[in-house]
C-alpha cells in the first residue's frame, strides 16, 4: 500500500508474487526464482550505494550483522550476540564462527570495522554512523563499536542494505570503493548467493553459495533478476508466468488489475522496513515559501482524499510525516492539515 504525505506520496510499495494458492508447510530445496528489477543497478555493493536496484541483489550477495523480524526486533545474522553498555557508548558484537566470504576467506572483526568505516565515509546515508568514533577488534570474532554519544538508530543501521559486510582483503587495496571493479565483476560477497553474471540492462544472475554459514540455507539454487524498467511489461510478464516475483510496484491501474488474478499474490507487507518516501518539498530559502503561513496554506489546499481515491484508486493510504507509518520512529501525533479551503484562503 502506498502512503500519502500531504502533497507527497510515501510509498510503502507492493510486491507481486506468482504462487500457487496452497503453500507447502516446509519450503522445497532447489529451483530458480525469476524476478524483476525495475532499473539497472549502478553496481552491486550496498555499502556505498543506496536504492532498491542495488539493494535487491546486494542483500543476497552480502550479509549484515543483524536482521529484523516483522516486530522490529533485531535477530542474529553475522552477529551471534551483542551487548550494549550501560552508558550506551559502546556495542560489543560477537560474530558467528565459520562464516566465510565467497572466496573462502573468513569473515572477521577486521572486516566489520572496515565495512563500518567504508559505509561511514561513502554511503548516501553515512550520517547513520556519524557518532561512531572507532571500532576496536580485540580478536577475530569480537568487534567493539565506540560512540561519541548514545545513538538509538545504530542497531537498525547494522541491518541489511545499510551495513553490508564487505571483504577488507578485496576493498582495502586503496582504490575508490565507489568505483571498485569488485562492485560489478568478480564480486566477493558474504551472503547466501554469489554472482554469476551482471549484464547491464538485461539481468543479474545469482547462484547459491554452498559455503554459506547458515545451515540448510539458502533454499533456492539460483535467482535470475531480469531488468525490466517498463511497468506494463512487468505486469504482462507476471500474468503470463514469465515472472515469478516483482517488488516495488506502484502503478494503480496495474495493481488493481493484478489483484483480480487468482494466480498472483499481491501484498504490501514488509515495505515498512524499507520506508521509501516520495514527496514534494518546499525550498524554504525561496521568497514566497520561506513564509511558514504560505506553506501551511498550501497544505490546507491539498485534497488528500481526491489523490488517495481518484488518482491512486485506493491503492494508497495517508501518512502525516516523512517517516513511514510502519516505522518505530513514526509519530502520528502531528497536525494533519486536512483539506480546509477557508483556512488556506485566510
Amino acid at each position: 500500500m502506498k502512503k500519502l504525505l500531504l502533497a507527497a506520496a510515501l510509498l510503502a510499495q507492493t510486491t507481486i508474487l506468482a504462487a500457487p494458492t496452497v503453500q507447502a508447510e516446509e519450503p522445497n530445496k532447489g529451483g530458480t526464482l525469476v524476478m524483476a528489477l525495475q532499473q539497472t543497478p549502478r553496481h552491486l555493493n550496498p555499502a556505498v550505494q543506496s536504492g532498491t536496484a542495488t539493494g535487491q541483489p546486494g542483500t543476497q550477495l552480502f550479509a549484515s550483522l543483524l536482521r529484523y523480524d516483522d516486530g522490529w526486533t533485531p535477530q542474529p545474522y553475522l552477529a551471534k550476540t551483542w551487548e550494549i553498555s550501560e552508558d550506551e557508548l559502546s556495542v560489543t558484537i560477537n560474530l558467528v564462527e565459520g562464516a566465510t566470504f565467497h572466496d573462502g576467506k573468513p569473515i572477521t572483526s577486521e572486516d566489520v570495522a572496515f565495512s563500518i568505516d567504508t559505509v561511514k565515509a561513502n554511503h548516501p546515508f553515512k550520517s547513520m554512523f556519524a557518532p561512531v568514533t572507532a571500532v576496536e577488534t580485540p580478536d577475530a570474532n569480537t568487534a567493539i563499536i565506540k560512540l561519541s554519544e548514545p545513538h538509538p538508530a545504530l542497531m537498525l543501521a547494522m541491518s541489511s542494505q545499510l551495513l553490508s559486510i564487505i571483504p577488507k582483503h578485496v576493498y582495502g587495496d586503496g582504490q575508490d570503493p565507489k568505483a571498485h571493479p569488485a562492485n560489478s565483476e568478480n564480486v566477493v560477497g558474504s551472503g547466501p548467493f554469489k554472482l554469476v553474471e551482471f549484464k547491464r540492462d538485461e539481468h543479474v544472475i545469482l547462484e547459491r553459495y554452498d559455503g554459506y554459514f547458515m545451515e540448510g540455507l539458502p533454499y533456492l539454487d539460483k535467482i535470475v533478476m531480469r531488468i525490466m524498467p517498463e511497468e506494463t511489461a512487468r505486469a504482462i510478464a507476471l500474468e503470463s508466468g514469465e515472472l515469478m516475483l516483482s517488488g516495488f510496484e506502484q502503478e494503480p491501474r496495474n495493481l488493481t488489475r493484478l489483484k483480480k488474478n487468482d494466480s498472483l499474490d499481491v501484498s504490501n507487507a514488509g515495505y515498512a522496513a524499507i520506508g521509501p518516501v516520495n514527496w514534494l518539498a518546499f525550498n524554504t530559502k525561496a521568497d514566497k515559501v520561506s513564509d511558514q503561513r504560505v506553506r501551511q496554506a498550501i497544505a490546507y489546499a491539498i485534497d488528500r482524499e481526491f489523490i488517495l481515491k481518484a488518482l491512486m484508486l485506493g491503492t494508497i493510504g495517508p501518512a502525516k510525516t516523512g517517516i513511514h507509518p510502519g516505522s518505530p520512529f513514526y509519530n502520528e501525533n502531528v497536525e494533519a492539515y486536512d483539506l480546509d479551503i477557508d483556512k488556506a484562503n485566510a
